[in-house]
């Protein structure tokens, strides 16, 4: 393996060239740096007071490791294990009684991640092991979520990069542990389901050193340890060959591997929050990892938020995690995870430290957004009648506070009344919120998903590009190929095992992947798998349509008829039941050409006096499937919203009078070029 020097620099030289800054009556100080053989931490940072002279030699000392603590962090791509094997070190550590029953995937707590059976937020738990606690973050696995992952990963001093044996590193495999070296952090790489029937350890582990080149890996990280386990047999093994007993060669190459927190006894508390809750009684809770120094119950504190204000707070409450629970403790050791409480306003990033000695750490940045949605009131005729929350100000009161929560989610309001933009990773985290806030009985409409344009220096118009992986079989190569260069899409490589399936790679506009994961399904018949990864912004590619049908949209009010409905069925899919409430501008089905056409889904059968000897036939419908939130986010057009309630998922069209909108895309058609 070739090495890769770097230039050698005194680190006396390095630590200089990061002194403190001045900011305000406030000086943040550089991050600590650690090095193979010992840890040193740049120089404290002075209180607002005259600027003493400062030698290169004060910005060097020798850290303490904590060695009855590790913070560590488990990542991985989506669907490889990492919740289930947190399931198996809770179940061996002695978390669980030997005789309790306790439920698979323990660790997602949300309604919404045991009914889609994925990781949505990163969770803290903790364990014991020969007399250490190792404090564990469960992330989520989802591209949509990275916000979370670089969230949690500010927490720990290690983590765990659990890869699949026989999918190997996928894209999100590629930006965790690219976040995870970018930290420092210690890795611990897991190939997990061993088991499986089609396995293949090593080619899978060969990957992964080709990744950590990939990534520019230093030589020290390239030396990492791998494990071989079956998260679901709670097993894991040095060696493919080695018996399979239980998850102590995994928990002692963790005491091993990943260094205790390192912290100045001298220095005084500083912690960064890294995450919030709430609590019905004590309030508001911050959640962070203490950095140095001690802090007891009732101590004094401030909170320094980002306008670098210092916001003085009581710790009313002090707790840390222990299993799954949280537990009072009256005092909390350097490194340890704790949680706050006694403050009213503090926000992710947070610095809270002593009132005599405020020091500001900095602030947790996360990749910016690359998705917008527009949310706004719900205007329909039909608002009020399911949902409780209506209002504009408690849908911004609701956003704000998700806002709060989440790293990655920013909220903007324009100018236009009783609107919302809301900025996000992806379609499918928007997806999440809007379902959470439907679940809370809220009702609201929102737009079309709209990817986030760049202008460089030049004036040249970016677009956000995805690096597209796709598996599927190898009879539907060519409408999948054919699909993605409709979409502007360029393919970078093609792999055929002889298996029956290929690995096929694409370089895509973001805009082109909104709406096009259930045409791949529906294309690939439901065994394709398909995953992205933000490869950075590019050059615009040029424009496409984003849907090749048109809108079947009701004229009128009333009550949808099974006789009309019938005669609609030759004109497109339809997506109302007989039974179902209808109002002008609803959309109620996708018309098989690419124009929107007005009908009368209540049209009833005219009744007359003539008798006749046979009977009438019977009205059979075609079954109409589901609308889901995914797939109805999915078909709308920039001119059509979603209109979503506790109990239904409604489409319409933006402006719901017909003449309006017959006027506007007259006036449309009359400024075209050409016209």
């Amino acid at each position: 393996m070739k090495s890769r020097k770097r230039p050698v620099q005194s680190p006396c030289a390095a630590a200089f060239r990061q002194r403190p800054k001045k900011h305000g009556h406030l000086r943040t100080g550089p991050k600590r740096c650690t090095d193979a053989d010992s840890v040193r931490y740049d120089a404290p940072l002075f209180p607002a007071g005259p600027v003493r002279p400062i030698h290169e030699d004060t910005f060097l000392k020798e850290l303490t490791r904590n060695e009855k603590l590790r913070n560590i962090a488990i990542i991985a791509h989506v669907d490889h294990g990492k919740t289930t094997l947190v399931d198996a070190l809770f179940r061996q550590s002695g978390v669980f009684r030997n005789d309790q029953q306790v439920d698979d995937r323990i660790m997602d707590s949300m309604d919404l991640e045991r009914e889609r059976g994925i990781t949505i937020a990163a969770k803290n738990c903790a364990v014991s092991w020969n007399g250490v606690k190792i404090n564990i973050i469960d992330t989520p696995g989802h591209a949509d979520f990275g916000g979370e992952v670089e969230r949690a990963l500010s927490m720990a001093d290690g983590a765990i990069l659990l890869v699949d044996a026989a999918e190997g590193p996928l894209p999100q495999t590629r930006f965790v542990l690219r976040k995870a070296l970018e930290a420092g952090l210690k890795i611990i790489v897991v190939i997990n389901k061993i088991d499986r029937k089609d396995a293949r350890a090593q080619e899978v582990l060969n990957e992964v050193y080709d990744l950590f080149i990939d990534l520019d890996a230093t030589e020290e990280q390239l030396e990492f340890p791998v494990l071989y386990a079956i998260g679901r047999d709670a097993v894991a093994m040095r060696a493919l060959d080695d018996p399979r007993v239980d998850l102590s060669p995994l928990f002692e190459t963790i005491l091993n591997v990943v260094p205790g927190p390192a912290y100045d006894p001298e220095e005084p508390f500083q912690m960064l929050v890294s995450d919030l809750d709430y609590s019905e009684y004590l309030g508001r809770l911050a959640v962070g990892r203490s950095l140095h120094g001690q802090v007891r119950s009732n101590d004094a504190l401030v909170c320094v938020n980002e306008a670098g204000t210092p916001v003085p707070l009581r710790v009313t409450r002090l707790q840390a995690y222990e299993g799954l629970r949280l537990v009072d403790i009256t005092e909390a050791m350097p490194g340890d995870i704790v949680i706050i409480a006694g403050m009213d306003d503090v926000a992710i990033g947070d610095t809270i430290c002593t009132k005599n000695d405020i020091r500001v750490l900095p602030r947790l940045r996360v990749d910016e957004p690359t998705v917008a949605m527009r949310f706004t009131i719900n205007t329909s005729p039909l608002a009020g009648c399911e949902g409780k929350n209506v209002q504009s100000r408690k849908i911004r009161d609701r956003l704000l506070k998700e806002a709060l929560t989440n790293v990655a989610i920013k909220i903007e309001e324009p100018e236009e009344k009783d609107s919302f933009i809301v900025k996000g990773r992806g379609e499918f985290q928007m997806a999440i919120l809007i379902e959470t806030m439907r679940r809370e009985d809220f009702e609201l409409c929102v737009g079309r998903p709209e990817v986030i344009f760049k202008t460089d220096e030049h004036g040249e118009h970016l677009e956000p590009i995805e690096q597209l992986y796709v598996d599927c079989d190898e009879a539907f190569m060519g409408v999948v190929t054919d699909k993605l260069a409709q979409r502007k899409g360029r393919m970078l490589n093609c792999v055929n095992n002889g298996t029956g399936r290929v690995r096929l790679e694409f370089s895509v506009p973001s805009r082109g992947l909104i709406g096009y994961r259930d045409e791949f399904l529906t294309d690939t018949k439901g065994t394709g798998i398909m995953n992205s990864l933000l490869a950075g912004y590019e050059p615009y590619r040029g424009d496409f349509p984003s849907r090749f049908t048109g809108s079947i949209v009701s004229d009128r009010a009333g009550s949808a008829v099974a006789y009309a409905l019938f005669n609609l069925e030759p004109r497109g899919q339809l997506f109302v039941v007989p039974g179902d409430p209808v109002y002008e501008g609803m959309i109620v089905g996708e018309h098989n050409r690419d124009n929107d056409i007005d009908v009368n889904p209540t049209k009833e059968k005219k009744l007359t006096n003539l008798r006749a000897s046979g009977k009438d036939e019977a009205v059979i419908l075609t079954p109409v499937r589901p609308m889901t939130l995914e797939r109805a986010l999915h078909f709308v057009r920039e001119d059509e919203l979603v209109e979503v309630t506790p109990h239904s998922i409604r489409l319409r069209k933006t402006e719901l009078n017909a003449l309006k909108r017959y006027q506007t895309a007259g006036r449309k058609k009359a400024a075209s070029p050409g016209k």
